[in-house]
């Protein structure tokens, strides 16, 4: 019976210690299919740093696989198509081809479609702002590889020195050659999207000067430990400025058997009025922090605002919309899951429908540590624990024995 007892006993306690302490629900999607689901600051606070306990289940408990993706910045080329003015064709001479360029546009560079040739062209580039005066710009150049075994046309892009002519006219020698056909002119735009970051709010900001030291003294805490990956500071004066800033926790060691406090930077960087005062770190994960700004002789700065920032950080998964789906986290005990799905990340579409968690809850233990420092967090009573458990397994044990020695 004492045999029983201790086992219901270590069987409580490891099952107490082995809970999910946050859960969220999955607002429903519209379609089947793969989605992307935002993970809030909120679920990211009470989860470990690299969010290996995160679980995903449907409603009949079973785990749904996925795998984390990382918002990254994104490029795109779109073309810009110009007006073909005209082709003018002289058989057995040349071919001139003019092409109308956007007003107030500086350019060095022209991308012709041209239908598939196996031949090589020699060309001259003239400019004008009337179509009337042409003036040179490039002479004797060379149009090589113009087929394409996959498609009817291929895309070459010819280079001259930097111009603002309103016309361009590109003269093709057609003396040994047929005409090549160009199909349309234009240019290609590259445009890179920053990757989405979300702002993360804290519960207390606080702003002191330390005339003493000649430092400002700022103060950060948040309801629980946040990822922050970008500071940006709002600087309203003076009009000129540069300071270094120090990032930095408090921590807390023994020294000759007493508690000692100290500062251990993080990170620093420097305020400068000529930049944008945005700074993009290494990842860190904390509830509390301190910046102090050196202002020397100076006067301190104004600050106007200081934002933080994480980058978006979601889950894919593959989504249906007759289900509902709940996500489980805070379980210290968990590894990362593997999943087949993480191997074929590739195969799957970057831009994808989103899916947003709500009704996010966690448990009450988990709370209570939140809102106050409890005695559950005092390493004293981590050891006050441990030998209570190597006493209470000692006990259990002697009986045990004893037990066993009435018997025989």
């Amino acid at each position: 019976m004492k045999l029983n007892k201790f086992l219901a006993l270590l069987f409580i306690a490891n099952l107490s210690f082995g809970q999910y302490q946050t859960t969220a629900k999955l607002k429903k999607v519209t379609q089947n299919g793969f989605h992307e689901i935002i993970v809030s600051p909120e679920v990211r606070s009470f989860s470990k740093q690299d969010l290996s306990d995160i679980r995903l289940f449907d409603s009949k408990g079973n785990e749904v696989p996925y795998f984390i993706q990382t918002a990254k910045n994104v490029s795109s080329n779109t073309f810009e198509e110009y007006t073909i003015v005209s082709k003018t064709v002289l058989p057995k001479k040349s071919t001139s081809v003019i092409i109308a360029i956007p007003s107030n546009k500086s350019h060095n560079q022209l991308s012709l479609f041209i239908a598939n040739s196996d031949v090589e062209k020699k060309y001259s580039i003239s400019g004008s702002d009337d179509q009337k005066e042409w003036f040179g710009i490039s002479n004797s150049q060379m149009l090589y590889e113009l087929s394409s075994t996959s498609e009817t046309s291929v895309v070459k892009t010819i280079s001259y020195p930097l111009t603002t002519y309103r016309y361009l006219k590109i003269d093709f020698d057609d003396q040994k050659t047929l005409p090549v056909n160009i199909l349309k002119a234009g240019n290609f735009n590259s445009q890179i999207q920053k990757s989405i970051s979300l702002e993360v709010t804290p519960k207390k900001s606080s702003i002191t000067e330390n005339t003493v030291n000649k430092e400002t003294q700022i103060h950060v805490l948040f309801d629980a430990p946040q990822v922050i990956n970008q500071i940006s500071f709002e600087i309203s004066k003076p009009t000129y400025y540069n300071r270094k800033a120090i990032l930095y926790k408090k921590v807390k060691r023994e020294k000759k058997r007493k508690p000692v406090e100290s500062e251990e930077e993080i990170v620093s960087f420097e305020l400068n009025s000529n930049i944008k005062n945005s700074f993009t770190i290494g990842e860190i994960f904390e509830k509390e922090f301190f910046i102090k700004i050196e202002n020397h002789d100076n006067q301190p700065l104004s600050i106007s605002k200081i934002k933080f920032e994480q980058k978006l950080i979601s889950i894919i998964a593959n989504l249906n919309s007759d289900e509902t789906y709940i996500l489980k986290t805070g379980n210290n005990n968990l590894t990362a899951p593997e999943y087949d799905i993480a191997n074929f990340k590739s195969k799957i579409a970057s831009i994808l429908p989103q899916t947003h968690l709500y009704d996010i809850e966690h448990s009450q233990t988990v709370k209570e540590q939140i809102q106050n420092k409890s005695f559950w967090q005092q390493s004293w009573f981590m050891w006050l624990c441990i030998v209570l458990g190597g006493i209470t397994i000692l006990f259990f044990t002697a009986s045990l024995i004893k037990d066993l020695k009435t018997k025989n």
